[in-house]
Protein backbone atom coordinates (compact mmCIF):
# COMPACT_ATOMS: atom_id res chain seq x y z
CA UNK A 1 0.00 0.00 0.00
CA UNK A 2 1.31 3.68 -1.12
CA UNK A 3 0.16 7.03 1.31
CA UNK A 4 -0.77 9.78 -0.45
CA UNK A 5 2.62 11.37 -0.60
CA UNK A 6 3.76 8.41 -2.62
CA UNK A 7 0.52 8.46 -4.64
CA UNK A 8 1.51 12.74 -4.98
CA UNK A 9 4.79 11.80 -5.82
CA UNK A 10 3.96 9.68 -8.46
CA UNK A 11 1.22 11.73 -10.05
CA UNK A 12 3.95 14.72 -10.10
CA UNK A 13 6.48 12.46 -12.24
CA UNK A 14 4.31 10.95 -14.12
CA UNK A 15 3.42 14.89 -15.63
CA UNK A 16 7.21 15.76 -15.35
CA UNK A 17 8.31 12.91 -17.17
CA UNK A 18 5.35 13.34 -20.14
CA UNK A 19 6.06 17.06 -20.54
CA UNK A 20 9.92 16.06 -20.78
CA UNK A 21 9.25 13.40 -23.44
CA UNK A 22 6.74 15.35 -25.51
CA UNK A 23 9.59 18.51 -25.49
CA UNK A 24 12.86 16.51 -25.73
CA UNK A 25 11.78 13.71 -26.51
CA UNK A 26 13.86 11.54 -23.29
CA UNK A 27 12.63 10.68 -19.76
CA UNK A 28 13.39 12.59 -16.75
CA UNK A 29 16.32 11.60 -14.35
CA UNK A 30 15.58 11.23 -10.71
CA UNK A 31 17.52 11.61 -7.97
CA UNK A 32 16.87 9.66 -4.73
CA UNK A 33 14.34 7.69 -6.00
CA UNK A 34 12.32 6.70 -2.65
CA UNK A 35 12.89 2.27 -1.90
CA UNK A 36 8.93 2.01 -2.30
CA UNK A 37 9.34 2.88 -5.50
CA UNK A 38 11.95 0.29 -6.15
CA UNK A 39 9.61 -2.53 -5.79
CA UNK A 40 8.39 -4.24 -8.71
CA UNK A 41 4.79 -3.23 -9.33
CA UNK A 42 1.99 -2.86 -12.02
CA UNK A 43 0.80 0.62 -12.55
CA UNK A 44 -1.29 2.13 -15.46
CA UNK A 45 -0.94 5.90 -16.53
CA UNK A 46 -4.23 7.17 -17.61
CA UNK A 47 -4.87 10.77 -19.18
CA UNK A 48 -8.17 12.25 -19.20
CA UNK A 49 -9.56 15.66 -20.66
CA UNK A 50 -10.66 18.27 -18.35
CA UNK A 51 -13.61 19.29 -17.65
CA UNK A 52 -15.48 16.54 -19.67
CA UNK A 53 -13.37 13.99 -18.24
CA UNK A 54 -13.07 12.05 -21.80
CA UNK A 55 -10.30 9.13 -22.01
CA UNK A 56 -7.25 10.58 -23.58
CA UNK A 57 -4.74 7.91 -23.10
CA UNK A 58 -4.43 4.70 -20.64
CA UNK A 59 -1.16 2.43 -20.95
CA UNK A 60 0.15 -0.08 -18.48
CA UNK A 61 1.84 -2.83 -16.90
CA UNK A 62 -0.49 -5.18 -15.41
CA UNK A 63 2.05 -7.47 -14.00
CA UNK A 64 4.75 -6.62 -11.39
CA UNK A 65 7.62 -7.30 -14.21
CA UNK A 66 9.51 -3.74 -13.24
CA UNK A 67 10.15 -1.25 -10.25
CA UNK A 68 7.52 1.39 -9.87
CA UNK A 69 9.38 3.71 -10.91
CA UNK A 70 10.39 2.52 -14.21
CA UNK A 71 6.97 1.34 -15.20
CA UNK A 72 5.43 4.25 -14.01
CA UNK A 73 8.26 6.38 -16.32
CA UNK A 74 7.39 4.32 -19.67
CA UNK A 75 3.86 3.64 -18.92
CA UNK A 76 3.77 7.85 -18.70
CA UNK A 77 4.99 8.43 -22.24
CA UNK A 78 3.40 6.05 -23.63
CA UNK A 79 -0.13 6.69 -22.61
CA UNK A 80 0.48 10.26 -24.00
CA UNK A 81 2.23 8.72 -27.13
CA UNK A 82 1.50 5.49 -27.71
CA UNK A 83 -2.36 4.28 -27.40
CA UNK A 84 -3.18 2.79 -30.57
CA UNK A 85 -6.73 4.44 -29.93
CA UNK A 86 -5.49 8.20 -29.91
CA UNK A 87 -3.18 10.82 -31.36
CA UNK A 88 -0.38 12.02 -29.63
CA UNK A 89 -0.90 14.55 -27.06
CA UNK A 90 0.52 17.69 -28.14
CA UNK A 91 2.68 19.58 -25.78
CA UNK A 92 0.13 22.27 -25.84
CA UNK A 93 -2.40 20.01 -24.31
CA UNK A 94 -1.09 18.62 -21.90
CA UNK A 95 -2.11 21.46 -19.23
CA UNK A 96 -5.32 20.91 -20.26
CA UNK A 97 -5.39 17.44 -19.42
CA UNK A 98 -5.78 15.02 -15.48
CA UNK A 99 -3.61 12.52 -14.74
CA UNK A 100 -4.22 9.33 -12.72
CA UNK A 101 -1.92 6.48 -11.94
CA UNK A 102 -3.16 3.04 -10.48
CA UNK A 103 -0.66 1.03 -9.05
CA UNK A 104 -1.95 -3.00 -9.00
CA UNK A 105 -1.63 -5.22 -6.88
CA UNK A 106 -0.60 -8.81 -8.55
CA UNK A 107 -3.33 -10.72 -10.89
CA UNK A 108 -4.82 -13.80 -9.35
CA UNK A 109 -6.38 -16.24 -10.93
CA UNK A 110 -10.91 -16.58 -10.03
CA UNK A 111 -11.06 -20.11 -9.65
CA UNK A 112 -14.80 -21.45 -9.67
CA UNK A 113 -16.42 -24.98 -10.15
CA UNK A 114 -18.99 -23.43 -12.28
CA UNK A 115 -18.69 -20.71 -14.56
CA UNK A 116 -21.56 -18.88 -13.74
CA UNK A 117 -20.05 -18.28 -10.34
CA UNK A 118 -17.77 -15.49 -11.69
CA UNK A 119 -19.92 -12.58 -11.35
CA UNK A 120 -20.48 -13.13 -7.37
CA UNK A 121 -16.41 -13.58 -7.40
CA UNK A 122 -16.30 -10.12 -8.57
CA UNK A 123 -16.17 -7.24 -6.31
CA UNK A 124 -17.03 -3.47 -8.33
CA UNK A 125 -15.38 -1.14 -7.07
CA UNK A 126 -12.36 -2.69 -6.06
CA UNK A 127 -11.33 -5.14 -8.28
CA UNK A 128 -10.17 -5.00 -11.60
CA UNK A 129 -10.33 -7.67 -14.43
CA UNK A 130 -8.12 -9.35 -16.96
CA UNK A 131 -9.53 -12.01 -19.44
CA UNK A 132 -7.33 -14.15 -21.62
CA UNK A 133 -8.55 -16.82 -24.22
CA UNK A 134 -5.67 -18.52 -26.29
CA UNK A 135 -3.45 -15.74 -27.50
CA UNK A 136 -6.40 -12.61 -26.95
CA UNK A 137 -5.92 -10.58 -23.40
CA UNK A 138 -7.93 -7.70 -22.18
CA UNK A 139 -7.70 -5.85 -19.05
CA UNK A 140 -9.93 -3.30 -17.48
CA UNK A 141 -8.87 -0.87 -14.46
CA UNK A 142 -11.81 -1.21 -11.39
CA UNK A 143 -12.39 2.08 -11.45
CA UNK A 144 -14.23 1.82 -15.22
CA UNK A 145 -16.91 -0.67 -14.21
CA UNK A 146 -17.93 2.10 -11.24
CA UNK A 147 -17.68 5.00 -13.90
CA UNK A 148 -19.68 3.21 -16.93
CA UNK A 149 -22.31 2.33 -13.97
CA UNK A 150 -21.81 -1.80 -14.57
CA UNK A 151 -22.27 -4.92 -12.12
CA UNK A 152 -19.97 -7.63 -12.43
CA UNK A 153 -21.77 -9.38 -15.18
CA UNK A 154 -21.62 -6.06 -17.62
CA UNK A 155 -18.04 -5.77 -16.00
CA UNK A 156 -16.91 -9.23 -17.22
CA UNK A 157 -18.63 -8.68 -20.86
CA UNK A 158 -16.87 -5.80 -21.31
CA UNK A 159 -13.32 -6.87 -20.58
CA UNK A 160 -14.21 -9.56 -23.36
CA UNK A 161 -15.06 -6.97 -25.32
CA UNK A 162 -11.94 -5.65 -24.45
CA UNK A 163 -9.35 -8.62 -25.47
CA UNK A 164 -11.29 -8.74 -28.75
CA UNK A 165 -13.33 -11.54 -27.93
CA UNK A 166 -17.36 -11.81 -27.82
CA UNK A 167 -18.84 -10.50 -24.91
CA UNK A 168 -20.04 -13.90 -23.23
CA UNK A 169 -16.44 -15.51 -23.72
CA UNK A 170 -16.52 -15.64 -19.67
CA UNK A 171 -18.77 -18.44 -19.82
CA UNK A 172 -16.49 -20.77 -22.19
CA UNK A 173 -14.03 -22.99 -19.91
CA UNK A 174 -11.41 -22.37 -21.62
CA UNK A 175 -11.33 -18.69 -20.94
CA UNK A 176 -9.14 -17.38 -17.10
CA UNK A 177 -10.27 -14.90 -15.42
CA UNK A 178 -7.90 -12.91 -13.25
CA UNK A 179 -8.23 -10.02 -10.85
CA UNK A 180 -6.63 -7.43 -9.55
CA UNK A 181 -6.95 -4.48 -6.98
CA UNK A 182 -5.41 -1.06 -7.73
CA UNK A 183 -4.78 2.04 -5.70
CA UNK A 184 -6.25 5.34 -7.69
CA UNK A 185 -3.99 8.89 -7.55
CA UNK A 186 -5.59 11.26 -9.06
CA UNK A 187 -5.57 14.92 -10.17
CA UNK A 188 -8.90 17.25 -9.38
CA UNK A 189 -7.94 18.69 -12.40
CA UNK A 190 -4.65 19.59 -14.39
CA UNK A 191 -1.68 20.32 -12.32
CA UNK A 192 -4.49 20.18 -9.23
CA UNK A 193 -4.80 18.88 -6.22
CA UNK A 194 -4.28 14.96 -5.94
CA UNK A 195 -6.38 12.53 -4.28
CA UNK A 196 -6.66 9.09 -3.95
CA UNK A 197 -10.11 7.70 -5.20
CA UNK A 198 -11.57 4.98 -3.16
CA UNK A 199 -15.28 3.57 -4.57
CA UNK A 200 -15.96 1.34 -1.64
CA UNK A 201 -18.91 2.67 -0.02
Amino acid sequence: MYNLEEGKKLVFLARKNIESYLEKRKNIEIQDVPESFKINCGVFVTLHTYPKYSLRGCIGYPEPVLPLIDALLDASTSSATRDPRFQKVRPDELKNLVIEVTVLTPPELVKVKEVSEYPSKIEVGKDGLIVELGYKKGLLLPQVPVEEKWDSEDFLSHTCIKAGLTLDCWMDNRTKIYKFQGQIFSETKPEGEVIEKNFMG
